[in-house]
């Protein structure tokens, strides 16, 4: 009998899980992700960082700790260190899958003009600000055709509020030659209506961005449940 760990040696038999994942990855490579759960999915990345283990508990474990691929995918690399039996290499994997998909998205995001594309933002925008535990603002700086030239993180707060400086938004826009802004922040408790604070922000840097002609095009806010714009509310 071998010890639990210690390397398979010529003859034996393999583990049952190299014929799991052999399956899985028939799965994968003839039907799609489409046809793996999710646990399958995490379990399966996991496989190619840790391949002597099995790895489907700890896949489910991770799920269950986080509450889905979207939050296990944004989880600091601290809180996935928190979790027993994941390590450097595991989470390095998670982190380079997470990094993968934001830039994919943002490369459409940043290939067309934002007003015509805005699906495709705000898949962008969800994938990278739904389910971070903090908010977080950025600004998203257009030039005249609309066509994204930077993508700025500005602030980061606690799990329910952060300092945002008007004046600093502004100086931003003017030294980047911005012809127009898309603000916008997560909700870290999911649901994405906006606060009278929220109001009140988007009001006093449209009224900022006047006089230098900059156009405030839309403050978004992200959640686990949805995105709001606050001009398709009316409140710009």
């Amino acid at each position: 009998m071998s010890v639990s760990g210690d390397p398979q040696r010529e003859g034996d038999p393999p583990p049952d899980h190299h014929g799991h994942r052999a399956r899985l990855r028939q799965r994968l490579l003839g039907q799609g992700g489409d046809s793996l759960h999710d646990h399958e999915l995490i379990e399966y990345l996991l496989a190619l960082a840790i391949p002597r283990r099995d790895t489907k508990p700890l896949a489910k474990a991770l799920l269950a700790e986080f509450g889905g691929i979207g939050a296990l995918m944004a989880a600091p690399a601290d809180e996935l260190m928190r979790v027993k039996g994941m390590g450097e290499t595991t989470i390095a994997a998670i982190k380079i899958v997470q990094a993968t998909a934001l830039r994919m998205l943002r490369t459409q995001t940043a290939s067309r003009p934002v007003i015509g594309n805005w699906q495709a933002l705000i898949d962008y925008l969800h994938a990278d600000m739904a389910h971070h535990l903090i908010e977080r603002v950025r600004v998203l700086h257009l030039n005249t055709r609309n066509m994204l030239i930077r993508d700025e993180l500005i602030a980061e707060g606690t799990i329910d509020e952060v300092a945002v400086h008007v004046r600093q938004i502004l100086k931003r826009a003017m030294d980047l030659g911005s012809a127009a802004i898309i603000l916008v922040h997560n909700h870290p408790g999911g649901d994405p209506s906006p606060s009278r604070a929220d109001i009140e922000l988007t009001r006093s840097i449209a009224t900022a961005l006047k006089a230098p002609g900059i156009a405030l095009h839309d403050h978004i806010i992200i959640g686990t449940q949805g995105h709001v714009s606050l001009r398709a509310q009316g409140l710009i």
